[in-house]
């Protein structure tokens, strides 16, 4: 055992990250299993403080959060008497957005004597450095957009409200919010291919990811991947912008091909 407990959620990320270290203990909360990986150790909320002992004792010193969730309901006939000291500070995680609400999730975990790693910390690779990925140059209209784009997720970033928005000939025309990437493109591929706004929407477009400018970068990165380059396609998009150093690319080399087989541009701009 390496020490490392990986508490894996859904999608490619835990995979990647438990390929890159073998021997890694893989814990999952309660109906939020990864997708492909065997899990370990499963772990109710409300039993948080006793799944914390348990790594102690079984030599674990750090910790990775990776892949997504969804905020659980805690059953106050199911918390432990471990769990119990903690239960007023994660209500009160569970209020607030989702960057607060990490916060306090961390607090917690290193006060129980944990150092929280970063997914960039296993990989750094996952990290691209500022510059072209993929696809063409970025029209000057495109490199516009981008600008404005990441202006809006500057602004918007401290409201908790997401990490994504697509901009288009100057506006705005999606922003990302709880149900996440996937949904807002593909709600824009289908806004551009039917309804009443289909033909007054400006054509071509960027879609542009970010952190929050004041998140903490252990956890929540924000990340795409194949998928995310294939629903900037069906949205009919021009092209992908990144924050140089804050969003993290999964298989690299499959978006790479997909954005250059599509005309995609696909950049990290610092």
């Amino acid at each position: 055992m390496n020490g490392l407990c990986l508490i894996a959620g859904q999608g490619r990320l835990p995979e990647i990250l438990a390929a890159a270290h073998p021997g890694t203990h893989i814990a999952a909360m309660d109906g939020y299993f990864p997708d492909v990986l065997a899990v370990r150790t499963a772990f109710r909320i409300e039993a948080l403080g006793s799944f914390l002992a348990g790594l102690r004792a079984e030599g674990v010193t750090r910790l990775c959060l990776a892949g997504a969730i969804r905020r659980p309901a805690i059953d106050p006939a199911r918390i432990d008497a471990a769990t119990a000291p903690l239960v007023p500070r994660l209500m009160q995680a569970l209020k607030r957005g989702d960057d607060g609400a990490l916060r306090v999730v961390l607090e917690i975990v290193e006060e129980a004597g944990f150092a929280v790693l970063a997914p960039q910390d296993l990989l750094p690779e996952l990290l691209p450095p500022a510059g072209a990925l993929a696809g063409p140059a970025p029209s000057a209209r495109l490199q516009e957009d981008a600008r404005h784009a990441r202006e809006v997720l500057r602004t918007t970033g401290p409201a908790d409200i997401g990490q994504g928005c697509v901009v288009a000939a100057g506006q705005v025309l999606a922003m990302e919010a709880l149900p996440g990437t996937d949904w807002m493109l593909a709600s824009m591929a289908a806004a551009r291919g039917r309804g009443p706004l289909a033909a007054d929407l400006p054509s071509g477009g960027v879609f542009a990811k970010a952190p929050k400018p004041s998140q903490d970068r252990r956890v929540d990165l924000p990340a795409i991947g194949p998928e995310t380059v294939a629903g900037a396609v069906r949205a009919g998009l021009d092209g992908i912008v990144l924050e140089a150093g804050g969003v993290l690319v999964l298989d690299r080399d499959v978006c790479r091909a997909a954005a250059d087989a599509a005309g995609l541009a696909l950049w990290a701009a610092p």
